[in-house]
């Protein structure tokens, strides 16, 4: 059996950090940043005592709310997250612990900005197998905690928030997560890494002088394989499920860069009004860019029965992946 999302919500911190705010710490500009991402501002959690497992349990409180179930319902949580709130316990027991999902198991899925997607397809595999009805799927992170404010390169794209969806049993093979195809390449891992903080280096006053413990990252060739990976990959689902642009109602793409989006939706021959995009308000937010997007079509009410969306993403690893979401 098919697994179908039948409820979605997102939860973001109400703080914004905008390209006017970027300009009095660094040397950039508010064109700048915009010709070259499309990012105009971006969300940021600033409470020190509040981190990933935050914005998922808001996400979670209210895909509860809106399917109208109780956490105990649930069977089983996954969280897509590279900024956990610690090494562990996993952000997901986290969530299990404060919206009282006790009957449910729990764990997080790294996956980087490709992990809603790998963890959207693991969940979708316990409702295929019969094993579990209801399984809550959140991509969450707290980037602000891993960024150097004094690089602009990095720190003027990615913003803080989460969102999610619930899984449940389709009543037909027709609807529901109808394909994915899912990549890895290790090779490309040192071009976007954070290089503390694991077993490899833990802190000590090296690492932490030497900035090893926020997100590094060689823009050009992430640039470059993103626009590959995502295009390909997104073409591929389409020709395996006989897909024309004219079939497909809404692209939903990982939000990191404006013209990897754009050239993405070439690649599918794709007319810009069904590419779905809030970049320039968030900003990249990794795991959490997808979810965010589907819960605003959701919440516009431009989902019906029958819509084909398709998923792309691309991140650290390399990570990317598609999936074929028929949406009932």
């Amino acid at each position: 059996m098919k697994a179908v999302i039948t409820s979605t919500a997102k939860y973001l911190p109400e703080s914004i950090l905008s390209n006017k705010d970027l300009e009095k710490i660094l040397d950039t500009n508010d064109e700048w940043i915009r010709s070259r991402t499309g990012i105009g501002e971006r969300r940021i959690l600033k409470d020190p005592d509040k981190a990933t497992s935050y914005l998922c349990t808001g996400v979670a409180q209210r895909i509860l709310e809106k399917r109208g179930i109780t956490a105990d319902e649930l069977d089983l949580i996954i969280v897509a997250t590279m900024t956990p709130d610690m090494v562990f316990p996993s952000t997901a027991c986290l969530v299990q612990k404060n919206i009282q999902a006790m009957n449910a198991w729990a764990f997080d899925l790294s996956g980087a900005c490709s992990g809603f997607l790998y963890a959207l397809n693991t969940g979708a595999q316990f409702i295929a197998a019969g094993t579990h009805k209801k399984v809550l799927v959140i991509g969450g992170e707290k980037m602000s905690s891993i960024m150097d404010y004094t690089d602009r390169t990095t720190s003027v794209l990615f913003g803080d928030g989460a969102a999610g969806v619930l899984l449940e049993p389709g009543q037909d093979e027709k609807h529901g997560l109808i394909d994915a195809r899912l990549y890895s390449d290790g090779r490309g891992g040192d071009n976007l890494c954070m290089p503390a903080g694991g077993s490899l280096r833990p802190a000590t006053h090296e690492t932490i002088d030497a900035k090893l413990h926020y997100l590094q990252q060689d823009g050009p060739q992430v640039f470059k394989a993103a626009v590959v990976a995502m295009a390909e990959v997104a073409a591929e689902v389409m020709e395996r499920n006989r897909l024309t642009s004219d079939d497909i109602d809404f692209l939903i793409p990982h939000q990191a860069n404006n013209r990897i989006i754009q050239a993405t939706a070439e690649r599918m021959h794709l007319d810009q009004k069904k590419v779905a995009k809030n970049i320039e308000h968030y900003g990249n937010t990794s795991a959490a860019t997808i979810p965010i997007c589907l819960a605003e079509l959701d919440e516009a009410g431009k989902l019906h029965t029958g819509s084909n969306l398709i998923l792309v993403s691309f991140g650290a690893g390399y990570t990317w992946g598609s999936i074929y979401l028929k949406w009932q």
